[in-house]
């Protein structure tokens, strides 16, 4: 009886959970649904909870050390405190709100290079918390943000890769402790003045923040250094602007003030 007990106490025997998901495919600002199945092992449990929570790969700054780290950033109980016989099936039907900020994974089909997304199903039983794998997510950016991107792609600007980094950009509302960069090899027009650009969204119910950061070249005296823009883009009139255009004429005039671009 002892030996049992402590077998017990070392997870040995103890309850399986799998997450099943509806469809793993969704945007900032929509939901993930699907069931979590929790199976009794062979002894009596009493569950504390079954919470869902999901998680990226951020990258840290340190002083001058960097670091890459899994953050879960947003989190929901699917059921709280039950018992579980053994053997005894146990489904949960969820719903999980994913954040507007939630960053972006997929672009066309295609997996961004630089990015992972999950689902994670975390379970309680006697203080001992079990966080089990990460169920993958594909997040598809919001129609918005595909049509900025689409108009970066019309420029001649090519991905390169994405990532995601702990932190708050200045003057910007940001309700996550993160932020994503969509990086791209500047479009040819204006290699000889940017080494690359960066895009990030910040996306809420009714518009979105965009930050665009060049990665300016540096001459033989003088040091690269970064320019930034921001604006602010409403869904309910987006349609009637030619982005293509209005994204060349930021580009031209940012650099034409820094003598870059003639």
């Amino acid at each position: 009886m002892v030996f049992k007990r402590l077998m017990q106490a070392m997870g040995v025997g103890g309850p399986s959970v799998e997450t099943v998901l509806t469809n793993p495919n969704c945007r900032p600002g929509g939901q993930l649904e699907g069931r979590i199945q929790v199976t009794g092992g062979d002894h009596q449990v009493d569950i504390e909870y079954v919470a869902l929570g999901l998680v990226t790969r951020v990258e840290v700054e340190s002083g001058d050390n960097e670091y890459d780290t899994n953050q879960e950033f947003h989190r929901q109980r699917a059921t709280g405190a039950f018992r579980l016989e053994p053997g005894q099936r146990h489904d949960i039907p969820f719903r999980f709100d994913v954040p507007w900020e939630t960053p972006v994974t997929e672009l066309y089909g295609r997996h961004l290079h630089g990015m992972t997304m999950g689902l994670r199903t975390e379970l309680e039983v006697a203080r001992a918390v079990d966080k089990g794998d990460l169920d993958a997510v594909a997040v598809h950016p919001l129609p918005a943000q595909e049509r900025l991107l689409e108009a970066l792609l019309r420029l001649g600007f090519r991905f390169t890769r994405a990532d995601v980094e702990r932190g708050h950009i200045y003057g910007v509302r940001q309700s996550l402790p993160f932020y994503q960069e969509i990086e791209f090899y500047p479009a040819p027009q204006y290699g000889r003045a940017i080494n690359q650009l960066e895009v990030t969204f910040i996306a809420d119910s009714r518009q979105m923040q965009v930050v665009l950061e060049l990665d300016k070249r540096g001459g033989l005296l003088t040091e690269g250094r970064d320019a930034f823009g921001r604006f602010t883009v409403d869904y309910a009139t987006m349609d009637r602007v030619d982005w293509a255009a209005q994204l060349d004429g930021w580009l031209r005039q940012s650099l034409q003030r820094r003598g870059l671009f003639s």
